[in-house]
């Protein structure tokens, strides 16, 4: 199978390719760069099966250049700056929501039929049941970003209505690991190799986050997207609990295959041995 994936070279996109080229699929990594890293397609780039273009999601023609001879799409890029939004109303809809347009636009000249998609659970606000089912109702929209992500899915449902495209929705939690670049994790490492002795949070300390770990996300995505019906399908990725923030500062929280604790610990001990990652932002 040939993978093309959007947003390849950034935390969790270059995770994709690595497992892709890992079960021998060839694989198209194309980014921009804006936040993406080449370090993280070191490995990938020597390897025979792999390709990567420079190129950005906004430019169709150039888009539907690259994705040419792909079977499978993972739209992972977006606007990864959430938390300036307000401040920067046009960015979340040109980068996640026209991008999406312009993923579903090349599909259709080239011939790809099935796309995976990276949505957000940010587009159910504060859910009061956990997990949180597919079937939770949504509230208003409070946010830019999950506004601009609930318009994507919005679009790939109809283009898999309309066009008989194969469309799997995942709307993930906070994700960690290896290759973390950004987050209230990475800003508080940061904080603190700053000043040991003092972290600033936000808030009061308990407003409640989910995580889970990157290859746990890798996994489920895969899993899911081998077993879909046709169509149109929404997959919710996350774990049964949940931990608040000044809970994450502590690394504690769930056990899934790879708990909070351990998933604090490894994005860790990645940026603490990978300095050059905390430089860069």
């Amino acid at each position: 199978m040939r993978c093309f994936v959007t947003g390849g070279a950034g935390f969790i996109g270059s995770a994709f390719v690595d497992r892709l080229l890992a079960d021998g699929h060839a694989v198209t990594a194309y980014d921009n760069f804006s936040t993406g890293q080449r370090e993280f397609l070191e490995g990938a780039a020597r390897q025979a099966g792999f390709t990567l273009v420079e190129g950005d999601v906004l430019d169709g023609r150039r888009l539907t250049e690259a994705m040419a001879g792909h079977d499978l799409v993972l739209h992972l890029a977006a606007n990864a700056d959430v938390r300036f939004g307000l401040e920067h109303p046009r960015r979340d809809l040109d980068q996640n929501t026209i991008a999406t347009f312009n993923v579903l636009e090349a599909m259709r000249a080239t011939g790809a039929r099935r796309i995976g998609f990276a949505s957000t659970g940010s587009v159910y606000g504060e859910p009061t049941v956990f997990p949180t089912p597919e079937s939770c109702p949504f509230p208003a929209q409070t946010s830019l970003y999950g506004a601009s992500k609930l318009a994507g899915e919005g679009l790939i449902a109809a283009y898999c209505s309309g066009y008989g495209f194969q469309g799997s929705v995942f709307r993930f939690v906070s994700i960690l690991g290896e290759r973390y670049t950004h987050g209230h994790v990475f800003d508080f490492y940061k904080k603190l190799l700053a000043d040991p002795r003092h972290v600033e949070v936000l808030g009061d300390g308990r407003q409640r986050k989910s995580y889970l770990h990157v290859q746990d996300c890798v996994d489920a995505v895969l899993s899911a997207m081998g077993k879909g019906a046709d169509g149109f399908d929404v997959f919710n990725l996350g774990v049964d609990d949940y931990c608040t923030v000044d809970q994450s500062v502590r690394g504690l929280g769930w056990k899934p295959r790879l708990g909070i604790k351990e998933s604090v610990i490894r994005t860790l001990e990645y940026l603490q041995a990978n300095r050059w990652v905390m430089e860069r932002r």
